[in-house]
C-alpha cells in the first residue's frame, strides 16, 4: 500500500462534508476541522485522511488529535 497522502481541494471538501465555505473556515479557526495544507504559492488543499476522520466523527474531531493518530 502506498504511503502517499491524497490532497483534495475545497470543492471536493465542501461536497463531501455538506458544509458551506464560511462554516468550513469558521470550523478551521475553532480547531474543529482539519487545517489546510499549502501545495503551491496560490493553492491549498486538505489531507483526504483528515477530512475522512472528520466525516466519521464531526462532533468529536479536534485538530490536536492529528499528532496522536500519526
Amino acid at each position: 500500500m502506498s504511503n502517499l497522502e491524497k490532497i483534495i481541494r475545497i470543492k471536493t471538501v465542501l461536497a463531501r462534508t455538506g458544509l458551506s465555505r464560511s462554516t468550513l473556515y469558521r470550523k478551521i479557526a475553532e480547531g474543529t476541522f482539519p487545517c489546510q495544507v499549502k501545495i503551491s504559492i496560490h493553492g491549498a488543499g486538505w489531507r483526504e485522511s483528515s477530512v475522512n476522520r472528520w466525516i466519521a466523527d464531526p462532533i468529536g474531531f479536534r485538530e490536536d488529535q492529528l499528532g496522536q493518530n500519526s
